[in-house]
């Protein structure tokens, strides 16, 4: 079967989405016990919740569905587990939304370079060295530090231009 551009960076319709949220909890697991991390039980159901699907997830979704499971879970609780995925480079945060996605390699540093679907609110991460280099020199050349150089781009996946 022959990958579109489209497939590449969003999922398609036979995407295997239970395999994948598989192995990103795997994947997980393996580099918080690399790194001396502990991925507890909160925090694992905190990242299968955000890979429940290839969408961004909001902090007050993640805890409703939290309460679902665990009647106690408080807003804290749900921030303390993002903050500590996100430090693990396991999710990223998109900012114009407010909300949440898994990483798709979390085995490297990088900076957020997301497609952000305008009808169907999907999200592609892209990982293009030359974008975050671009920013980077740019933002050096006005005297910026750059703290965290996510780029979000919106627009129409090929998906809903059809």
């Amino acid at each position: 079967m022959q990958t579109s551009a489209h497939d590449q960076y969003f999922r398609s319709d036979d995407h295997n989405h239970a395999r994948c949220r598989r192995e990103a909890v795997a994947t997980a697991a393996t580099l918080c016990a690399q790194r001396g991390a502990r991925l507890t039980p909160l925090r694992r159901q905190v990242l299968e919740l955000v890979w429940a699907r290839h969408a961004p997830v909001l902090a007050y979704d993640l805890l409703d569905q939290l309460r679902a499971r665990q009647r106690r879970a408080a807003p804290p609780t749900v921030y303390r587990a993002l903050d500590f995925l996100l430090e693990q480079g396991l999710i990223h945060r998109i900012e114009s939304m407010n909300a949440y996605v898994g990483c798709v390699d979390p085995f490297v540093e990088h900076a957020g370079q997301f497609l952000i679907c305008n009808r169907c609110r999907s999200v592609a991460e892209l990982d293009d060295a030359e974008i975050g280099e671009a920013v980077k020199a740019q933002a050096t050349a006005a005297g910026f530090q750059v703290m965290r150089p996510t780029v979000e781009i919106r627009g129409i996946c090929s998906a809903c231009a059809r």
